[in-house]
């Protein structure tokens, strides 16, 4: 009986073990931190679609009028 509480201490803390260095480890931070940007810069896209859109056609038709102007 005394050898099945001495293993079950030492199954016990070879889990306390791996949790902590799990907790700890900070290897894929990176990853987490750039899909988080990824997804802020998705939703702001969304809010602000037609916002977006109208800059966007407002820069091409003056790309388009001032190729209207060199090419006359």
């Amino acid at each position: 009986m005394n050898y099945l509480m001495i293993g079950a201490n030492k199954i016990k803390n070879k889990i306390k073990e791996g949790i902590c260095k799990f907790w700890s480890d900070e290897s894929g931070m990176g990853t987490v931190e750039v899909i988080l940007i990824i997804v802020v810069l998705i939703g702001l896209v969304i809010v602000f679609k037609q916002q977006i859109a109208g800059i966007v056609e407002d820069i091409f038709k003056a790309i388009r009028e001032d190729t209207r102007v060199i090419t006359n």
